[in-house]
Order: structure tokens, then C-alpha cells, then sequence
């Protein structure tokens, strides 16, 4: 009974967090039955995962990497060589390390480690976190013996042939983010008794539209509210207005500051959305175009606001539009409460435990789900 478990996935945030709750939550089910947990991470190398994991204390593997792109790219002549590259370094390292089973969270960098382990027979579990499947686990689902999915409606989006692989689970989401403290997060960030929090997610590497509009409205926003805005590395820029506290990322406070947060203005990445509706936030979401992605943010955005859990800015979003509609909730609790409700149907049970029972029930019993 070989109980080593393998996990692959990165390329963003977005793929790394929720892979990390199930890691943890398998992590902590195999010390208790057994003592000790064997995992590890396969990412990219060079890629934003490898820092992330090791300061999570998760043992690292970085492989070469390439993107899968559906669009003309000069890259595209290269990268087929990176994902080469990286198939036979997961071949060797899974030669020498073999695992009873792969936990594909997805990314174009899982492509290589789950094309090796399908070669060497090792089990492969996937799970899809958004509506639409994307590339890379269209191709991984092939090697799959089980397809995981958030969603009862992403089971069509699979071949006849597949659908008998698909158990809807949910997004896992890390139990820290269950935890935060309101009073603790507003007291770190000096929001004092009666003011507003709105809190803005514009990614781990930086959304440039969702930026560059709430650096335009602070200095009218910081009148009604006081704004934590995550920037990202990328786009990155120091406030000095008072009221307007821009961050590169936050790490380990953002739990506190979630639960503190009364209102949130995100992308509509499927990972952030099931954190922010377990918390039962109210959400502004301005999804990444189907001209800059392949429009999956605009289809999880869009089940989000047919549920009234959020509301939903696509097209030409300009600045006047973006501060109605937060202007609106400011000063209406009435419809801020409306939209924590619809975030309450959306989320049940957790995925990230979930997810650990069935990969458990396949490396020691055997058993499919």
C-alpha cells in the first residue's frame, strides 16, 4: 500500500490555494491515522507557486514548464519543448519517488506530471474549480480516473464518455479563511467603530483594469469607506491618501481581513468566489474579459449574480459605473445583506475534506468513488 500522494497545479494563486486546502486537510487525516504524512508539490520552476509552497512548508519539485495557449503566440513554437522538458523531469522524479496518487489541481503546468503518471500507471485525480473547463484539464482528463467538479452544471461540459468520471464536490477552501476575526482584522487596520471596510482582490499578480479603476475613485471612495487594496506584484503602486492602504499581496492576515471586510471588489476567479460566498460576502465582481481569457471568469461570475449573490460589471466598465454601484451598497446595508443571503445556498459542506476522504479511500482501500 504505497500512501506517498503527489500534487500538481500552479501557474496562479487560483490553482495553488485550493489544491493547499485539500493538501492540508489530507495532511492532517494521514497524521492522525498514520503518524506521519508523505506529500509533495509539483509546480512550475520559476513559477509563482514554488516561493508560496515553501513558505507553507510544503516539499517542492519545480519542472520545466509550458503554457497551452488556444491563440496565436510566438511562444507557441517554444513551449511545446518546455512541456516536453517537463514531462520527463515528472517521469524521473516519479520514477524515483513514486507516488500511489497524483492530485491535479490544474494550470497548464499540470499538463506534464499527470501525461507521466498516466504513462507510469500511477491513479490521477483532478479537480476543475470553474463552470467551464479549461484546456489543461480538458487534455488531463483523458488520464483522470476521477473528474472533480464545483459545479452540477460543469458535468455536461464533459464527453458521454467522461461523465461517468465526475463527482461534484465544491471548491475546497483553506480552513484558515473559515477562522478570521472581524475585531482582530479592523483593529490591525485602524477601521474605526462605524466606518466601512471595502476590501479589493486585484489578484496575486495584479488586474490592471480592477487597479487602475479603484486608484482613480479613491480619493472619492475614502469619503464613505476605508479601502485595503491588494494589488498584486505586477501593477503594484504606494498609496500615500489617507483611508487607501495598497498591499502587494496579503498573505496570512487575509482571513481577519476578510471577516472584517464589509464589502469586496474582485475579478471572478473560481477559487476567491467560494472563499468570499463561504464567508458571505457582498461582492462586486468585474470578470476578466472573454478578449483577455477564455471566459471563464465571465461564467462563474455570471452563476454567482443569477443566485443574487453578487453584483456583476462586464463590458466598458468606467469609473462612474464601478461608483454607483458601490456608492449604492454603502449606503444601502439592506442590499448588502441581500447579497450575503444569496452567497448562503451556493456553498455547502467542505470540499477541501471532502476531497482528502476520496483520495484516501483510493490509496488505502483501493476503491473508486
Amino acid at each position: 500500500m504505497n500512501k506517498r500522494i503527489a500534487f500538481t497545479g500552479g501557474g496562479t494563486a487560483g490553482h495553488v490555494f485550493p489544491g493547499l486546502a485539500v493538501y492540508r486537510a489530507l495532511e492532517e487525516e494521514l497524521i492522525r491515522r498514520e503518524g506521519k504524512a508523505d506529500l509533495y508539490w509539483i509546480g512550475g520552476r520559476g513559477g509563482m507557486e514554488g516561493p508560496l509552497l515553501k513558505d507553507q512548508a510544503v516539499r517542492f519539485y519545480g519542472i520545466p514548464t509550458g503554457k497551452l495557449r488556444r491563440y496565436f503566440s510566438f511562444r507557441n513554437f517554444v513551449d511545446p519543448f518546455k512541456v516536453a522538458g517537463g514531462f520527463f523531469a515528472a517521469l524521473f522524479l516519479f520514477l524515483k519517488e513514486r507516488p500511489g496518487l497524483l492530485f491535479s489541481k490544474g494550470g497548464f503546468v499540470a499538463v506534464p506530471p499527470v501525461l507521466a503518471a498516466g504513462l507510469l500507471k500511477i491513479p490521477v485525480f483532478i479537480h476543475e474549480s470553474d463552470t467551464d473547463p479549461g484546456l489543461a484539464t480538458r487534455i488531463t482528463s483523458r488520464m483522470a480516473e476521477k473528474i472533480f467538479v464545483a459545479y452540477e452544471e460543469t458535468r455536461n461540459q464533459f464527453s458521454p464518455a467522461l461523465r461517468g468520471k465526475v463527482v461534484v464536490t465544491g471548491n475546497p477552501v483553506r480552513k484558515e479563511m473559515l477562522q478570521g476575526d472581524r475585531d482582530r482584522g479592523r483593529t490591525a487596520l485602524g477601521v474605526e467603530e462605524g466606518e466601512l471596510l471595502l476590501l479589493v482582490l486585484g489578484g496575486s499578480q495584479g488586474a490592471l483594469q480592477v487597479n487602475d479603476l479603484i486608484r482613480a475613485l479613491a480619493p472619492e471612495l475614502v469619503k464613505r469607506c476605508r479601502i485595503l487594496h491588494q494589488m498584486g506584484d505586477l501593477t503594484f503602486q504606494e498609496s500615500t491618501l489617507e483611508g487607501y492602504d495598497t498591499r502587494r499581496f496579503i498573505g496570512a492576515e487575509l482571513p481577519d481581513y476578510l471577516a472584517a471586510a464589509d464589502l469586496v471588489v474582485s475579478r471572478a476567479g473560481a477559487g476567491t468566489l467560494w472563499e468570499l460566498a463561504s464567508l458571505g460576502k457582498p461582492m462586486v465582481l468585474i470578470p476578466l474579459g472573454s478578449g483577455a481569457s477564455r471566459g471563464d471568469q465571465l461564467k462563474n461570475a455570471e452563476m454567482l449574480k443569477k443566485r443574487g449573490a453578487a453584483r456583476v460589471l462586464t463590458g466598458d466598465v468606467t469609473e462612474q459605473r464601478l461608483f454607483r454601484e458601490l456608492d449604492e451598497l454603502f449606503t444601502d446595508p439592506e442590499k448588502r445583506e441581500s447579497l450575503s443571503l444569496g452567497c448562503a445556498g451556493l456553498v455547502e459542506g467542505r470540499a477541501d475534506r471532502d476531497l482528502a476522504g476520496y483520495i484516501l479511500d483510493r490509496v488505502f482501500e483501493g476503491r473508486l468513488v
